[in-house]
């Protein structure tokens, strides 16, 4: 018998909370890290929480199907704002933390935010600086006010804490018991419960619409596939303004009734892996490549012995790491088996991931051999895909047989088709709902009932294999076409390599933009005795260029001659988000990039 496929009820997020909360309502949902405490929160006080946030918002006047920003990294009081403005009817719209005052600005007044929820006062500031053009803005709560200065008296009555905000609900909670109770009595699976920007990678984001019957429809696709279970846990450490978290945070643990854990900051993920032990893991390709390099380092630093033995280990794995545990062989168990005990727990242990169930990985290309490399550790990695506008994953790799370099096939309840120009279609009620104020672009993008996603696609047989944006799809002066997410992969497998930005659109040759790694490479040149004071005297050391000259050709031994990469250029500084180079979630502005250092690239072709 085969797992049974898993099935929601038929309930919006905010009355599926209140549902899991009156089944298991001592069972943990939530654990936060505070000062290296994890405190859990059980379903129970996650939905009373909510209720009181809700009810706080109400009180400070935001009324059904107002707008909510929230500006924060993921902690316990983003969920609460989120699942507070759902229960009152109102919905929230996520602003990513990195944005610049400019970009939260646009975000937060194109979405006729109301009130906006904000981390501490390095957030607020961004906020109180545009106020001017926020016309709906009327309320700001801050979440961490330690430090917080004094404002001018123009901002009384607008400035609140989260803590008196949620006091204000509780204490409105006898009073107002049955407000809740009616919104919920009407709200259906057609509303819009969460506004997600996109990136901006090609223009200002856009407000995807995601409503609650998007919501439902995605998790038992994504369950089904990964196979969870209720006893799952999961570290939520990526954008909850992303559509990728948001799946994995909020809608299939609440359907599910699966725990999340929240660490303490960005930065102490590593170590909050470690601690937590998650059985499902998410990681956006720079995440693995991180990884990757981390402990291709931690292997360069070991003695000898021990770098042999690792070599020996990948080489004897690798060959099955495309099957799941359950589908090798006894030979290949007992291979795995020894290998395990002699190096490789040691490194899943150092990664923590030793504990995981299933890992993903998504949101932009990655290489297969960054793929196949963490299974031959043992990481039960699988590339998945999705958007925004699908409410994320809808193609996944099987957990038990994993073809390099595909997505996989489609979830439940999802359709696809290839249209003409090889551009994957996608239909079903995971399809969001328009972008906010801009039925131009939705008409653009849903034409006739299938969401148009630009992506091109391969197909084989039921496998899906992506091949790159349509937008990027460049072709040579020679008439070649080339797909640059397979070039830039096979450069970023390097560890000292962290972007690779391809140029070769109506160019005799391909040439390239290239970052480097500056804390691998830094390492890598302490232990070759060269000097450097920072990241631009180390890209420019002639050494330095020799290693990536190296990697590069090493890259070139992988692709068809005509996409290899002829001259390059070390960038001598970071892509950076506030200069417009890359996006939030780290995607690159090729336009801009290509504007931004034009004279570099005409001096390769020179």
């Amino acid at each position: 018998m085969g797992r049974p496929s898993f099935q929601p009820e038929a309930l919006t997020l905010p009355q599926m909370l209140r549902e899991r909360a009156a089944r298991t309502p001592d069972a943990i949902a939530i654990r936060q890290k505070d000062f290296g405490i994890w405190n859990p929160y059980t379903w129970k006080d996650f939905w009373q929480r909510a209720c009181h946030v809700g009810l706080g918002m109400h009180a400070l006047g935001v009324k059904e199907g107002g707008h909510v920003g929230i500006i924060s990294e993921n902690r316990l009081e983003w969920v609460l704002a989120q699942m507070g403005a759902g229960a009152i009817g109102a919905v929230a719209v996520g602003v990513y933390p990195t944005s610049p005052a400019s970009e939260a600005s646009y975000v937060l007044g194109h979405a006729d935010v109301e009130l906006v929820f904000c981390e501490d006062q390095e957030q607020a500031e961004k906020v109180i600086e545009s106020l001017d053009q926020l016309p709906a803005l009327r309320h700001i709560v801050v979440m961490e006010t330690k430090g917080f200065r004094n404002y001018p008296e123009a901002l009384n009555g607008r400035i609140h804490s989260f803590a008196a905000l949620e006091e204000r609900g509780r204490e409105r909670a006898s009073e107002a018991a049955g407000l809740i109770d009616d919104v919920l009595s009407r709200q259906s699976l057609k509303d819009i419960g969460l506004m997600i920007y996109t990136s901006g990678s090609t223009g200002k984001p856009k407000g995807a619409m995601i409503s609650y019957r998007n919501m439902r429809a995605v998790v038992p696709g994504i369950v089904d596939r990964l196979e969870l279970e209720p006893d799952s846990r999961h570290l939520s450490y990526l954008p909850l303004c992303h559509v990728a978290e948001q799946m994995l945070t909020t809608f299939v643990p609440i359907y599910l009734g699966s725990q999340v854990n929240f660490g303490e900051s960005l930065r102490t993920v590593q170590e909050d892996l470690r601690e937590v032990a998650p059985t499902l893991f998410l990681g956006v390709p720079r995440i693995w490549e991180k990884l990757h390099a981390a402990i291709t380092i931690k292997m360069q630093e070991s003695h000898r012995p021990m770098q042999v033995l690792y070599q020996k280990a990948l080489a004897a794995c690798e060959p099955f790491a495309h099957k799941s545990a359950a589908r090798r062989t006894l030979r290949e168990r007992l291979v795995y088996g020894f290998w395990y005990w002699l190096v490789l727990r040691a490194l899943l242990n150092f990664i923590g991931l030793r504990k995981a169930r299933v890992a993903l990985t998504g949101a932009a290309p990655i290489s297969p051999n960054v793929i196949r490399y963490f299974r031959t550790l043992g990481v039960p990695l699988i590339e998945v895909y999705g958007l925004t506008e699908s409410t994320g994953m809808i193609l996944g790799q099987p957990l038990n047989d994993v073809r390099w370099g595909s997505v996989g096939t489609p979830t439940t309840g999802v359709e696809c088709r290839v249209s003409e120009t090889g551009e994957l279609l996608v239909r079903g009620d995971i399809v969001f709902e328009g972008y906010y104020k801009n039925p131009q672009q939705t008409q653009e993008v849903i034409r006739d009932g299938w969401l148009h996603t630009g992506d091109v696609v391969r197909q084989e047989g039921d496998t899906l294999y992506i091949v790159d944006r349509l937008k990027d799809v460049m072709i040579t002066a020679g008439g070649k076409n080339l797909t640059p997410s397979e070039i830039e992969n096979a450069v970023k497998d390097s560890p000292y390599i962290k972007e690779c930005i391809v140029v070769a659109d109506r160019r005799k040759f391909v040439a390239a933009l290239i970052q480097i790694d500056f804390e691998t490479v830094s390492k890598w040149a302490e232990a070759h005795g060269i000097a450097f004071t920072h990241f631009r005297s180390l890209a420019e050391n002639p050494q330095v260029r020799e290693l990536v000259q190296q990697e590069v050709d090493e890259a070139n031994r992988q692709l068809a001659q005509v996409a290899q990469i002829r001259r390059f250029h070390l960038l001598t500084k970071e892509l950076d988000h506030d200069d417009g180079e890359v996006t939030a979630t780290m995607k690159v502005r090729r336009a801009n990039i290509y504007q931004t250092y034009g004279n570099e690239i005409e001096a390769l072709y020179a």
